[in-house]
């Protein structure tokens, strides 16, 4: 089947590679447009065009899915469908009904939970014991389509963000080759999303993202986790800001919430419920280093507390 690829971060690329891989022509990959990164902000291709370069296959990056000469091109390249994994834009009807079996969705929730950008963040924040990722077709409204595949995984204890995206973007690549096989073999069928149990994962913002020391020792955990590494879970101490990195749930609790406790071992913090022990700690301005590091280097009140 000729297919053409549609996605953007590295999350994207074992998608990408899969299908190169699979038995299936990936006639062309589109990606958002080269965006500036690094101290100096150069200009920086994305990581699905790294990757489809490398495989010498063409590169369409319009500024929006939109763009008359876009559309002429992707007219002319005929896909039979267009697969679709974290592209980062809105696609049009006049888009959608190019290829011949439509736009094919691989997102990382098992859908109708969760539809939106921040999936697998917000399944980590909200406590979830599983989540997975599912294969639909696109439509217009935001990860509405039906289904044509899903697959399920655990979130363990001690997910980030980053750890769980890691294997749903290398389970999920599988699904779509999968889904992408039935399609040509004409013997899979979409289902429907049901309309209860929908939930929406919002982008984070930084203010997602603050930590309230008076919610219980396992909700602050999780929300830790699912805001690393972006957008970063963070604190005050003082007037400054300080971005804490995935903790330890103590057996026990001595300290009010928010409260902070310095040895020579470790760092604590009061909850709502048991104190949590600090991994790493990122003062503004400085890199992330273990937490007793960073307290031999930070000066506290008699009774230090973060807000």
């Amino acid at each position: 089947m000729r297919v053409v690829f549609a996605g953007t971060p590295d999350a994207a690329v074992p998608s990408l590679e899969a299908l190169v891989a699979s038995r299936h022509d990936v006639a062309a990959v589109i990606t958002r447009p080269d965006a500036p990164a690094g101290r100096g902000r150069t200009l920086t291709p994305s990581p699905v065009a790294v990757a489809a370069e490398a495989h010498g296959i063409e590169v369409l990056k319009p500024a929006k899915p939109s763009d008359p000469e876009f559309m002429a091109r992707l007219r002319e390249i005929d896909p039979q469908v267009v697969t679709i994994v974290a592209y980062g834009a809105l696609i049009r009807r006049e888009a959608l009904d190019i290829p011949e079996f439509g736009w094919v969705n691989l997102h990382f929730s098992v859908l109708p939970a969760w539809r939106g950008a921040a999936p697998v963040q917000r399944a980590i924040m909200a406590g979830d014991e599983v989540t997975g990722a599912t294969v639909f077709s696109l439509v217009e409204e935001l990860d509405a389509g039906p289904t044509l595949g899903t697959i399920t995984e655990l979130i363990r204890d001690d997910d980030t963000a980053e750890t769980l995206l890691e294997r749903l973007a290398d389970w999920g690549s599988k699904l779509l080759v999968d889904v992408i096989d039935h399609i040509e073999d004409g013997d899979i069928s979409a289902i429907p999303q049901p309309d209860d149990n929908v939930s929406y994962a919002h982008k984070l913002t930084t203010d997602d993202a603050r930590i309230d020391w008076n919610r219980p020792a396992f909700a602050i955990n999780r929300h830790i986790r699912g805001c690393t590494p972006a957008p970063g879970a963070w604190t005050t101490l003082g007037d400054q800001r300080v971005k804490i990195g995935p903790p330890r749930i103590a057996a026990e609790s001595t300290l009010d919430a928010g409260r902070i406790h310095v040895s020579k071992k470790e760092i604590r913090v009061g909850t709502a419920t048991t104190d949590l022990v600090l991994g790493d700690v990122q003062a503004v301005g400085k890199k992330s280093m273990a937490a007793a590091d960073w307290a031999r280097g930070t000066t506290f009140d008699d009774d230090p507390a973060f807000a």
